[in-house]
């Protein structure tokens, strides 16, 4: 085993450069490929490639294999004990970091290309949305559980609810029975124009479609009692802004219900199902529902017989 003095030594090696504390900044709440790195900090790659190398020396950064490509994320806290409080005060004073314009401008690009790619996808695959779907998780093994946590939810009342990407529209058949509006957004007409579809197949009358993301002005002009995202965060380039746009049009004794992927290494979920991310640790999905100032108040973990884990998560306003 290496000596402390050298894990030591490592640690201060690697964050003795102004570039690879800035990577760990970039890499705080997302992980990256090489390329994509190179993209935002606009170096060749043998010069990045020999930064992440210290970085992962020090156990300051971890990989995972997709295919041929590596990704890299920040590494978990823990790595060795003596050095945790070490690590815990330099990823504070990164955190604090304020990326040069040009890499803000590049990771804001590299999220576009991420999310047109995301959107690109559904477009020329709405008529085979389900198939999609089924090939991870069918709506069928997590639908059951995530109504049950929603009718067990402690809500004041049932008024407004808002589902996040409905997809074709199936739980907005649970949806509406048990409030009195129900709202469906989605930035893709093509599967919105499904989910209206299936309403008015069922004969249901109380759902509005809203043809646009969680940002939209729309959204702040009701108080939703429930907020539901199903399936969409692993979607999405920036799952933390989703949590803080539902948290934003929340009333205050109402609840978020997300169902997702817990974290998995099916690197072809990029290419057949439009993922953005592969999964989420647990802690991801607290993480940014704090910083949305939302806590946990049930969770539920599923099992997938093809070796998928999902959650499905209940937050509400921190009291």
């Amino acid at each position: 085993m290496p000596s402390l003095a050298t894990d030591l030594a490592a640690l201060c090696k690697a964050s003795a450069d102004p570039l690879r504390l800035q990577v760990l900044r970039v890499l705080r709440e997302d992980s990256f490929g090489v390329s994509e790195l190179c993209a935002i900090f606009g170096i060749r790659q043998p010069a990045l490639s020999h930064h992440l190398k210290v970085l992962a020396g020090a156990s300051l950064v971890a990989t995972r294999r997709e295919g041929n490509s590596i990704f890299y994320r920040r590494a978990q806290l823990g790595q060795r004990a003596e050095l945790e409080g070490l690590q815990t005060q330099l990823f504070a004073a990164v955190d604090a970091i304020e990326l040069p314009a040009a890499v803000e401008q590049g990771l804001e690009a590299l999220y576009r290309q991420r999310e047109q790619n995301s959107r690109n996808f559904f477009r020329d695959n709405a008529n085979k949305f389900r198939q999609q779907q089924d090939l991870i998780a069918s709506y069928e093994q997590y639908a059951g559980t995530v109504a049950d946590v929603l009718r067990e939810a402690p809500l004041q009342q049932r008024d407004t609810a808002l589902e996040v990407g409905p997809g074709d529209g199936s739980f907005l058949l649970e949806l509406a029975p048990g409030f009195r509006r129900v709202i469906a957004l989605d930035i893709e007409q093509a599967m919105l124009e499904q989910a209206m579809a299936r309403a008015d197949a069922a004969g249901v009358s109380n759902i509005e479609f809203l043809h646009g993301d969680t940002s939209d002005p729309r959204l702040q002009q009701f108080s939703a009692d429930c907020v539901v995202i199903n399936m969409v965060l692993h979607h999405t380039p920036d799952p933390g802004q989703i949590l803080r746009d539902a948290a934003n049009c929340l009333a205050a004794e109402g609840v978020v219900l997300v169902t997702d992927l817990c974290r998995h290494d099916q690197g072809w979920a990029r290419e057949n199902c439009g993922d953005l991310w592969l999964g989420f640790d647990p802690a991801d999905l607290t993480n940014w529902a704090a910083e949305a100032g939302l806590s946990d108040i049930a969770s539920v973990y599923l099992a997938q017989r093809n070796g998928f884990q999902v959650q499905v998560r209940l937050f509400g306003h921190r009291q």
